[in-house]
């Protein structure tokens, strides 16, 4: 099987890929699942005249997000399956690496709030790790997501039949991650504020023993495989 690494450009920076996928000058743009909302913040930096509501269902990830307001920025308590807001309050939606974190009965679900908030002719763009690589090697040990990642592209493809969607955008590509240490990645990848991963002296073992293989003098260094899917919202 040829891995996505041998054929994907190497991305550095999403917002390249979001900017040139779809408008962000002056559009009203929700996030759901926006965690510390790093490409949001960068996004608005660029895009002067745009607004983005970030939504999060982690309690103290949202916290730490009102802790560091931002002009144009609006942080509200809430999952994807729910959106505290009327229809047709946004023009772009933002899922990056968060629909596979929807439980699987409420991913359709998710879709149809999202395609209920978007306006007419709106844009939803998706951005989902692929299960592939050698990082998803090392996470797969304590944390499998083979299910949750392939029900987020069947959901996608379900809401494309369904009527109310058409894809008009699809990219793949690589994105670098770096790991100081063990220790940073324990913290970063296997004890996250969003969920618990039940992690025991056995699972951590495993996990080490998979990552310290990839650990040189300047640290651990990664590729991540990404699929990007753009939908537009028919009006």
């Amino acid at each position: 099987m040829t891995s996505a690494q041998d054929t994907s450009p190497l991305i550095v920076d999403e917002l390249d890929v979001l900017a040139d996928l779809a408008p962000l000058a002056g559009q009203d743009i929700i996030e759901l699942g926006c965690g510390a909302a790093q490409l949001a913040r960068a996004l608005l930096k660029r895009c002067a005249d745009s607004h983005v509501t970030g939504l999060e269902v982690d309690e103290r990830q949202h916290a730490k997000n009102i802790a560091a307001p931002q002009d144009r920025l609006n942080f509200v308590a809430g999952g994807a399956e729910a959106i505290p807001f009327p229809d047709a309050s946004f023009d772009l939606a933002l899922m990056l690496k968060s629909l596979h974190h929807v439980p699987m009965p409420l991913m359709a679900q998710a879709l149809g709030e999202v395609a209920r908030v978007l306006r007419p002719h709106g844009l939803l763009y998706v951005s989902e790790p692929v299960y592939d690589g050698a990082l998803n090697e090392v996470i797969r040990v304590y944390n499998d997501e083979g299910v949750v990642r392939a029900a987020a592209q069947a959901a996608l493809d379900a809401a494309l039949r369904s009527g109310a969607w058409e894809q008009v955008a699809e990219r793949r590509f690589e994105m670098p991650v770096h790991f100081s240490d063990f220790a940073e990645f324990e913290q970063r990848m296997m004890r996250p504020t969003y969920a618990d991963h039940r992690i025991d002296d056995a699972k951590l073992a495993s996990a080490r023993a998979a990552f310290e293989p990839r650990l040189g003098p300047e640290g651990a260094h990664f590729t991540r495989p990404m699929h990007v899917r753009l939908l537009r919202r028919i009006g």
